[in-house]
């Protein structure tokens, strides 16, 4: 019967959710450092890492909708999404590898090989991303507890937040020393051996139970035009999604060159003791520190969402953080205090918005099988994947154009105007695109208890087509 198989066990959420510590071990390398890496350790420009990423990250999000079809439309003994998670994790691994290790070529050969490594990566990281993605729609058809799944889901990101913002940098000094470049490899291939271990934990614990109530296979385009035309919920969490993305790496991505040229050493009191602290030091302070506020808000999801719909909670919790963003730019290198606290603001409201974003994108698959009897949960998604990468994409590459702009030059001392753009790319710029973000989901048309009465269709739906079986 459907009801036997809509609680999951323990075992099955936490076997899930490691899987998204894995992928967020590239994610977070991504989003946290690999702007930094191109242009102080790797050496290449700004301008010319923010076209690669601009190139890379369009043609890695036109990828996903290729995946999620693929994945559709893939039968085993193991489902439709889980061999995934066995068939690409060496790749991946190899590739982070690659992709990180600094190759003693003259400047045009190094920006060769990095279009090379850093293409195939993120092609890797969609062909097993998507279909990962894609398994949290089918493992149960309660919409309730696929928001319990996305909370596990989302304690095991920070996790891997966790280990990336306290490792990475020590990694790097462990095995480099003074020399970063060497370091680089080394920390990301360690790391890619915990993600092997971990997607494998995945795909091992975890079923594929929803299946879809029509299985004949639909054209491409009605697939597609089942998604952006007739799914209007997905099209503005969609949209959302992409200003949200644009908004987090920008910041994000910002952090290095905050602490790095802004902040800097600083000499404060801590503990009772008067110390020195370098801006790598404060920096991982600042990552680690946030992350555990951004777990406490993600733990607390469903409260918030329980009271209030999970579009609404969304929206507010995204510009509750714009607005701590926007503050930063009013404080000095000695405000460290300051710093943190706004962080740990902008951090605890990251919490929710990630949670429900992708609990959100699940009712929408839902929604997409009530509304037109077809279910393309690969396709969905991988389309939800894509917005998820256009937003990394515009955001990377808007980061290092106005980087450049500004007149930004790795490893010297910063101009007046540099400094500026640092701050602003810390503060306004983010800002704006979450209050974007917000208003367009303040006005996302399913509520919680429209969601109820889909949920309860469906689910007569399917047992009524197994009893014509």
């Amino acid at each position: 019967m459907q009801s036997e198989t809509q609680r999951l066990s323990i075992k099955e959420k936490v076997g899930y959710a490691v899987g998204d510590t894995a992928s967020n071990l590239y994610f977070q390398i991504f989003m946290l450092f690999i702007t930094y890496f191109y242009t102080d350790v790797f050496g290449i420009t700004a301008r010319a890492a923010a076209t690669m990423f601009l190139i890379g990250r369009v043609w890695d999000a036109v990828n996903d909708p290729i995946m999620g079809y693929i994945a559709d439309r893939t039968n085993t003994k193991w489902g439709k999404f889980r061999p995934y998670l066995l068939w690409v994790v060496i790749p991946l691994g190899v590739l982070g590898v690659l992709t990180f290790t600094t190759p003693g070529f003259d400047s045009t050969g190094k920006l060769i090989y990095a279009y090379i490594t850093y293409i195939l990566l993120t092609m890797a990281y969609t062909a097993i991303n998507v279909p990962y993605a894609a398994l949290m729609a089918v493992i149960t058809p309660s919409s309730e507890e696929r928001t319990v799944v996305s909370t596990y889901r989302f304690v095991a990101v920070f996790a891997a937040q966790f280990m990336v913002q306290y490792s990475v940098l020590k990694l790097v000094g462990v095995f480099g020393g003074e020399n970063e470049a060497a370091g680089w490899p080394w920390a990301v291939g360690i790391l890619s051996l915990l993600a092997i271990v971990l997607y494998i934990t995945t795909f091992s614990t975890t079923r594929e139970r929803v299946k879809p109530i029509q299985i004949e296979k639909t054209p491409f385009i009605q697939d597609l035009k089942d998604l952006f035309v007739t799914n209007k919920p997905w099209v503005f969490i969609g949209i959302a999604t992409v200003f949200q993305l644009i908004y987090i790496v920008i910041r994000s991505s910002n952090i290095m060159y905050y602490f790095k040229y802004f902040v800097q050493e600083q000499q404060f009191s801590f503990l009772g003791n008067n110390n020195s602290y370098s801006f790598e030091t404060l920096a991982s302070a600042f990552m680690l520190s946030g992350t555990a506020f951004t777990i406490i808000g993600a733990i607390l999801t469903m409260k918030f969402s329980k009271f209030f719909d999970k579009a609404k909670t969304y929206a507010g919790f995204l510009g509750l953080g714009g607005i701590a963003t926007a503050l930063y730019y009013f404080l000095s290198p000695s405000d460290i205090v300051l710093i943190f606290i706004l962080n740990f603001i902008f951090s605890f409201s990251v919490g929710p918005v990630s949670v429900l974003q992708w609990a959100i994108y699940t009712d929408t698959a839902d929604y997409s099988e009530w509304k037109t009897g077809r279910r393309a949960t690969g396709l969905l998604m991988a389309a939800s994947l894509f917005a998820l990468k256009l937003g990394l994409a515009i955001g990377g590459a808007l980061l290092a154009w106005l980087l450049a702009e500004y007149g930004f030059q790795p490893n010297v001392e910063q101009t007046v105007e540099s400094l500026n753009g640092i701050i602003m790319i810390m503060s306004f710029y983010p800002a704006i695109f979450a209050i974007i973000g917000m208003v367009i989901m303040w006005f996302y048309p399913l509520s919680n208890n429209k969601m109820m009465e889909i949920e309860k269709e469906l689910t007569e739906r399917r047992q009524s087509a197994g009893s014509n079986n």
